[in-house]
């Protein structure tokens, strides 16, 4: 169940690397590790001066979220996507959907910025973390989970998505740029990623079935990795 170096590289190491930045931050103190975090965001102002730098730097940062939630969320989402696709997947899973849904809610915002509807202030709110990518593995997920428990996972991951947003400052802009951003991420991963989880043979396979027939069956994918 746990990640592991061996079995799912992507989501141990990446795990590692949140704790070490995590530690780091209580190490440097309030004042510069917030303009470490500001450096990192993807807020529009970042993203326009230094997009590349931005859009990988954000990742490697949480929030002020517990640690602990995330080696949950991890172990029970991108670690099982992982066993079935591999690390390289796994990975280009995650960039799609922190890449797509970070540019397709902030260069709205910068847009909106330039034609003056919003402030120049807007274009600099921190927007750091690894939730776009969870999200999009999350999405990811769904297709692989056998077909009786998808029509309860697509309600209960848009209905995650939905508490967050009413816990984090519903109705700000940040909150809402949010919202939008977890709501495509979601769906980056499962529709947009559908057909090549398909096309690999991994839908339907979590958990993968138990009957006679399947005993000796190779795992799904395994042969592509």
């Amino acid at each position: 169940m746990l990640p592991s170096p061996v079995n799912t590289p992507f989501t141990f190491w990446y795990l590692t690397v949140l704790l070490a930045t995590t530690a780091l931050r209580h190490v440097l103190g309030e004042t510069l590790s917030a303009r470490l975090l500001e450096l990192a965001s993807t807020d529009a102002h970042n993203l326009w001066h230094r997009p590349v730098m931005s859009l990988i730097s954000s990742a490697l940062w949480l929030g002020d979220d517990g640690w602990i939630i995330y080696v949950i969320i991890f172990t029970f989402a991108v670690a099982p996507l992982e066993r079935r696709i591999g690390a390289g997947w796994t990975c280009a899973v995650f960039a799609s959907g922190h890449v797509l849904a970070t540019l397709a809610t902030e260069l709205p915002v910068m847009w909106a910025i330039a034609e003056g509807f919003l402030p120049g202030a807007d274009g600099r709110w921190l927007d750091i973390g690894v939730s776009y990518g969870f999200f999009a593995t999350a999405g990811a997920l769904v297709p692989v989970l056998a077909r009786r428990f998808r029509v309860w996972a697509v309600p209960a991951l848009e209905a995650g998505i939905v508490v967050i947003y009413l816990i984090d400052a519903p109705g700000t802009l940040g909150g809402n740029v949010t919202f939008a951003g977890h709501l495509i991420a979601a769906h980056i991963g499962m529709l947009g990623w559908w057909r090549w989880l398909r096309r690999r043979g991994v839908t339907a396979t979590l958990p993968r079935p138990a009957g006679p027939g399947d005993r000796t069956r190779p795992l799904a994918g395994s042969a592509a990795r």
